[in-house]
């Protein structure tokens, strides 16, 4: 396992530093094993949605990513409120490295980037979102042991797998090269990935904890993958339902203000756009055969101008 060396409590000024050692002192008893084996299932069902199979082929829209930054925002918002608050109780201190994990910051620059400065004006709480974060709040103001297994889920996730949705979304999205936008996949202060999660794990096995509690802390981080799975089905509803040009950024998401006949999507899924709406009167007439034909006759048209 790795050793802390200088900055060890990975406080605020300070950069950890850490080498790497053999992992011949591991448990099956020890917490880091125990969630290894105790969340397989669930992390191989919250990798086969469809929502992560359709990022991972580079089918992911910028609206959709913008949506899912937002959740994101809102999850690490309460997680590291939560874990400030914590960060002198014993059951979570030894777990507590802000310099080099929290992503708040990270993911306002991103927010920042995709929706202007008024970002915050333009994004909204899901309701998966919201029960995710409710539950954040709830461990971290009434059993704090268990925001061990919110973190473990989040960070080592961010650091393992989150590295290949970063270049995956740099390419589907083109995004920059200057990594705007995908601020969130870059830890900084972590100079070795690999090293720092051995580190991290050799902090949780080192936790005074019962067998009860353990088995407690792997159950909650079962609870956090569901969530996790139930904010990627969320988005994966709002991604069929999107029309092309919103999914482009044509149309931003309703924000739950205003007319609900002005946006698409919202109009489309509530059932909220009758005959009075410009946008399904509009839809409506297009669909009618004698308009397609105009149409078609028009383009037909135009392409023979354009090649003259």
């Amino acid at each position: 396992m790795p050793s802390a060396m200088e900055g060890s409590e990975g406080g605020e000024g300070e950069i950890l530093r850490y080498e790497e050692t053999e992992d011949d002192n591991i448990s099956p008893t020890d917490l880091s094993e125990l969630l290894k084996e105790g969340t397989k299932e669930s992390h191989d069902r919250a990798e086969n949605t469809q929502f992560v199979k359709d990022f991972l082929k580079g089918r992911i829209k910028k609206e959709l990513f913008k949506l899912a930054t937002a959740a994101l925002y809102f999850t690490y918002s309460a997680l590291e409120e939560e874990m400030d608050r914590n960060k002198d109780n014993p059951v979570f201190a030894p777990l507590y490295f802000p310099l080099e994990l929290h992503r708040r910051e990270a993911l306002v620059k991103d927010l920042k980037y995709f929706y202007g400065e008024d970002w915050k004006e333009k994004i909204q709480c899901s309701e998966a979102t919201q029960h995710y974060v409710d539950r954040i709040h709830h461990v971290g103001q009434h059993e704090p042991e268990l925001l061990v297994a919110h973190a473990y889920t989040r960070y080592m996730g961010d650091l393992s797998g989150g590295q290949v949705l970063k270049k995956v979304a740099q390419r589907a999205l083109k995004l920059p090269g200057t990594e705007e936008g995908v601020q969130f996949y870059i830890f900084d202060n972590i100079s070795n990935a690999q090293q720092f999660k051995q580190l991290y794990r050799a902090r949780m096995n080192a936790l005074d904890l019962e067998k009860n509690t353990k088995e407690r802390i792997v159950e909650e981080a079962n609870q956090a993958f569901r969530f996790n799975m139930q904010v990627f089905d969320e988005l994966d509803k709002i991604g069929r339902s999107l029309t092309e040009e919103a999914q482009d950024g044509g149309f931003p998401a309703h924000d739950g203000k205003g007319d609900l006949c002005k946006c698409p999507y919202y109009a489309d899924k509530l059932g909220q756009a009758g005959a009075g709406c410009p946008y399904r009167a509009a839809v409506d007439l297009a669909q009618q055969p004698l308009v397609q034909l105009i149409v078609a006759a028009c383009v037909a048209v135009a392409v023979m101008w354009y090649v003259m």
